[in-house]
C-alpha cells in the first residue's frame, strides 16, 4: 500500500474535511488521482463520504489517520526505517571522500619519506650517487613538508570563517568531511521539487480565479519559449491535468473552465491565497560549504597531487619499491589509484563549476521570459483585460456545505432517508407559509 505523501499533506492542512478539487488544486495532483487516493485513503483509515444533492462528494478522515496508517500497515513503518538508516549511510557517503583524501596524503608524504630517508642513507655509502640524488633528499623535504603545513596554518578557521556570506543569508553548519563532498558534487539540485511547485501554483491560480481562466494567467508558471498567442497549445497538459475544458465566448476568446476546482468543502475565506507572480527557478549554487573549507579542500588537493607526481618520479620503474617493500610497496601498488583520485578531485569541481554557469544561465532566462509574461498580465492591452472580464463571467465557486449533503457513509441509510424526508416536509411547510 502506497499513500503520496503529497495527499496526506494537503488532507492535514486543509481541516480533514475536502473534496478531489481542493486537494488537486492545493498540491498540484491531477485530478484523477486525488480522487483514486482520496477513496483509497479514506477506505484505509476508516474516512467518511458525504455526498451532495449536487452529486459532488466530500472526504472527511479522521484527525488520527496518520497513526491509523502506521498501526495498520507495516510496510509505512519499515519505510521510516529505511530512511533513517539510508540517512547514515548517505552520511558516511558524504564523509568518506574527505576521510579517502586524508588517507591519501598521509599514505603519499609517508612513501615519499620513506624513500627519501632510504636514499639519503645509500648517498653516505656511495658519494656519487649521492650527489645525483642530493636535490632529492634536501629540497624534496625543504620544499613540500614547510609548504604542506603552512597552508593548514594559513587557512585556520578562526581567521577565515564568517558567521554569513554577506547577503544576509547564515552558512550552513557542515563539518570539514561534508564540506569536501559539497565541494566535489555540489548540495543537489535546487529544483528538484520544480515540477510539484509548478501544478501546485497553476492550481491555486485557478483556484483563486474560481475554476475559469485564460492562458495569460497560467503563461507565468511555464516553460515558454515564444509569448503567449492565438495558439495556445501550451494549455492542454494543464486541462489534462486537472480535467479542464475550454470554452469560446461570443467574441471569440477562448476560456479555460475547470468544473472540478470550483466545488470546494472548504470556507470562502480561506481559499484565496497569495501567489508568487512567476515559477521562480533557483540558482544553481557551487557549494553550501563556508568558504575556508573550500579553499582547505583546494589546497589538500593540490598537495595531495602535487605529492602523487613527485611519488611517480621517485618510484621511476618500480625497483626502488620491491627494494624497500613494506609500506612503499604497498602504495606503489596502489598509485594508479591514488593519482586518478587526485586529479578527479580537482577536475571533477572544476568540470562542474562551468557546467553550473550554463545551467544558470539557462535558468536566468527562462525566469526573465516568465516575468515578461507576468508584466503582460500586470499591465494588460485592452483586449487581454476584456479577455479576463470575460472568464469572470465563468468564474464560479460551490461550497459543499454539512447541510446540504444528502448521504453518508458513517450513518445508517434508514435513517438518512428519514432525516431526508422530514428535512423535506419542513421545507414544503416553509414554502406554503411563505405563499
Amino acid at each position: 500500500m502506497t499513500v503520496d505523501r503529497r495527499l496526506m499533506q494537503a488532507v492535514d492542512r486543509l481541516g480533514y474535511r475536502v473534496t478531489a478539487g481542493d486537494v488537486a488544486s492545493t498540491v498540484g495532483l491531477p485530478l484523477q488521482t486525488a480522487e483514486k487516493g482520496l477513496m483509497a485513503l479514506a477506505a484505509d483509515v476508516g474516512g467518511t463520504l458525504q455526498v451532495a444533492e449536487s452529486g459532488d462528494i466530500v472526504y472527511v478522515f479522521p484527525r488520527n489517520f496518520r497513526s491509523i496508517l502506521q498501526a495498520k500497515y507495516w510496510q509505512l513503518r519499515l519505510r521510516e526505517v529505511a530512511q533513517r538508516v539510508w540517512g547514515i549511510v548517505f552520511y558516511l557517503i558524504r564523509i568518506s571522500f574527505g576521510i579517502f583524501l586524508i588517507i591519501s596524503i598521509v599514505l603519499i608524504f609517508l612513501a615519499i619519506a620513506i624513500i627519501l630517508i632510504a636514499l639519503s642513507s645509500q648517498g653516505r655509502d656511495d658519494d656519487n650517487r649521492g650527489q645525483d640524488r642530493s636535490w632529492g633528499g634536501g629540497g624534496i623535504n625543504f620544499w613540500v613538508f614547510p609548504d604542506f603545513w603552512y597552508f593548514f596554518g594559513d587557512s585556520s578557521p578562526r581567521r577565515s570563517r564568517s558567521p554569513s556570506r554577506g547577503n544576509g543569508e547564515e552558512i550552513e553548519e557542515m563539518n570539514f568531511f561534508e564540506g569536501v563532498y559539497s565541494f566535489l558534487f555540489g548540495d543537489g539540485n535546487p529544483n528538484a521539487d520544480l515540477e510539484e511547485r509548478r501544478w501546485q501554483l497553476i492550481g491555486q491560480v485557478i483556484r483563486n480565479n474560481s475554476g475559469a481562466v485564460t492562458a495569460e494567467q497560467i503563461a507565468p508558471y511555464l516553460d515558454l519559449e515564444t509569448d503567449p498567442g492565438d495558439d495556445e497549445w501550451y494549455m492542454l497538459p494543464v486541462l489534462t491535468h486537472f480535467n479542464g475544458r475550454p470554452q469560446v465566448t461570443e467574441t471569440g476568446q477562448i476560456i479555460y473552465c475547470f468544473p472540478e476546482l470550483q466545488t470546494t468543502a472548504q470556507t470562502r475565506q480561506g481559499q484565496q491565497q497569495r501567489l508568487p507572480p512567476i515559477l521562480e527557478e533557483q540558482l544553481w549554487r557551487f557549494s553550501r560549504a563556508p568558504a575556508w573549507q573550500i579553499m582547505v579542500a583546494i589546497g589538500l588537493g593540490c598537495v595531495n597531487l602535487i605529492g602523487a607526481l613527485m611519488l611517480w618520479y621517485l618510484l621511476g620503474d618500480g625497483a626502488i619499491a620491491q627494494e624497500l617493500g613494506g609500506l612503499v610497496a604497498f602504495v606503489a601498488s596502489i598509485f594508479w589509484i591514488l593519482l586518478g583520485y587526485g586529479i578527479g578531485f580537482l577536475g571533477i569541481p572544476l568540470g562542474r563549476y562551468y557546467w553550473l554557469q550554463s545551467q544558470n544561465q539557462r535558468i536566468r532566462d527562462r525566469n526573465a521570459r516568465r516575468y515578461h509574461f507576468a508584466n503582460l498580465l500586470a499591465n494588460p492591452t485592452p483586449q487581454l483585460r476584456a479577455k479576463l472580464r470575460a472568464a469572470q463571467a465563468y468564474a464560479q465557486q460551490r461550497q459543499i456545505r454539512e447541510q446540504d449533503v444528502i448521504y453518508r457513509s458513517d450513518q445508517d441509510l434508514v435513517e438518512q432517508e428519514l432525516d431526508q424526508s422530514e428535512a423535506i416536509d419542513r421545507e414544503w411547510l416553509r414554502r406554503l407559509e411563505s405563499e
